[in-house]
């Protein structure tokens, strides 16, 4: 590969790997709308979040037809062969991120009718963590500081320890009273749609690490 071929192929390199942030951030702004519109019972904010999937979609589209084309085009060592091959395997993770999301804002549409039986708390607490998680790893992705994934396996047992927490709660109220049952089964959903975000964070870390590392390592 000649000095401006590969000039040329590292900022390839650069732009996809930027294009992935965007997406990646795309996601965090839907994860934010659609928590917002639950807290909030903010029907349009959580429209808002379902609206802006078809941003994450054509991100995956965009993405994967550039991976296929530096792999068709050029001839990448076994470094880059990983990036690019992360790549593809991360934006599958992300764009079913954003499926979750639609789920969560959908939701919350549904409970927007009635005032919330019991103030949220760890819900928010369990969205933020996803985030934080997701923008450690995709940091990982660019710097190749694996330290930053082992900051976000330590969320990831927050997420789950707030989910296990959250759940007992949700199903101790029900038992008490039935009027909240229908309410508490929808948080329950997306306790749960939070908990399967965290998961294919760590799916995108374990790729990262495949990538820096040449070796998958089982991070769940």
């Amino acid at each position: 590969m000649g000095e401006a071929v590969r000039i040329a192929f590292a900022d390839d390199i650069r732009s996809l790997q930027q294009d992935l942030l965007n997406m990646a951030s795309v996601v965090e702004q839907m994860l934010h709308k659609s928590i917002e519109g639950l807290m909030k019972r903010d029907v349009s904010l959580a429209r808002e979040a379902i609206d802006m999937d078809d941003i994450v979609d054509d991100y995956n589209i965009s993405i994967e037809n550039r991976c296929l084309r530096l792999l068709a085009l050029q001839q990448p060592m076994a470094r880059d062969l990983r990036t690019i091959a992360a790549a593809l395997k991360v934006i599958t993770d992300i764009e079913r991120m954003g499926d979750y999301v639609v789920d969560i804002a959908k939701t919350a549409i549904k409970v927007a009718d009635k005032p919330l039986f019991k103030p949220l708390v760890d819900i928010p607490r369990m969205a933020d963590l996803v985030k934080k998680m997701l923008r450690e790893t995709l940091e990982a992705f660019v710097s190749r500081d694996l330290a930053l994934i082992e900051h976000m396996i330590h969320d990831d047992d927050l997420v789950d320890d707030l989910n296990r927490t959250l759940r007992d709660e949700l199903i101790a109220y029900m038992q008490r009273d039935s009027e909240v049952i229908p309410q508490a089964v929808h948080l329950l959903l997306i306790t749960r749609y939070l908990e399967r975000l965290a998961d294919h964070v760590t799916n995108v870390g374990e790729r990262v690490y495949y990538m820096e590392t040449g070796e998958m390592k089982e991070l769940h």
